[in-house]
C-alpha cells in the first residue's frame, strides 16, 4: 500500500426501497477539509490518467459502475517511492480512497456500464495545482492492459 493512501470501507444501508450509500463526514478522522464535490464518468475500457495534485487531497468513491483505480508513488521522500497500487472500486467494493497530494493516480472503466466516480476534494479546483501525463507515459511503469491469470 502506498504511504498516506487510506482505504476506508463505506456503509450501505439497504432495504426494499433501495439504499443509502455513505461517503464522507466532516467528523471522520480522515476528513481534511471541504473544497468541492464533483463527479467524473468513465466508459468501459476508457482510461482517465495520469494526474497529480500538488495541494489537493482526493476522496474518491464509486457508487455506480466499476473502475480500476491505480496509484503511483513518485515522492522523493516517501518510503513507498516507486510502488504501484491497484484498487478495484464499485458498489460491490464500496470504499472511500483518500489520496494525499503528490501521488499520481488515474482510473480505467471496467465492467459493462459507465462508472460514476465521486470526489470530495479538499480544495476547490485550481488548474495551477494539477499536473497531467498521458496514460501510457513511460515514466510511470504501469500497463493498463487486461491481465489474465
Amino acid at each position: 500500500m502506498i504511504s498516506g493512501v487510506q482505504i476506508i470501507p463505506l456503509r450501505q444501508i439497504v432495504d426494499e426501497r433501495g439504499k443509502i450509500m455513505h461517503m464522507l463526514r466532516a467528523d471522520a478522522d480522515h476528513f481534511v477539509s471541504f473544497g468541492e464535490i464533483y463527479f467524473s464518468c468513465v466508459n468501459p475500457g476508457a482510461i482517465k490518467a495520469w494526474h497529480i495534485h500538488k495541494i489537493m487531497t482526493l476522496n474518491y468513491a464509486v457508487p455506480f459502475g466499476q473502475i480500476k483505480f491505480v496509484l503511483y508513488d513518485d515522492r522523493e521522500d516517501s518510503p513507498t517511492r516507486g510502488e504501484i497500487q491497484e484498487i478495484f472500486l464499485g458498489p460491490d467494493s464500496y470504499n472511500l480512497v483518500v489520496v494525499p497530494p503528490l501521488v499520481w493516480n488515474g482510473f480505467k472503466g471496467i465492467g459493462t456500464t459507465p462508472a460514476l466516480i465521486a470526489n470530495c476534494a479538499s480544495i476547490p479546483h485550481n488548474a495551477g495545482e494539477i499536473e497531467r501525463k498521458n496514460p501510457f507515459d513511460p515514466s510511470i511503469p504501469y500497463d493498463w492492459a487486461l491481465r489474465h491469470g
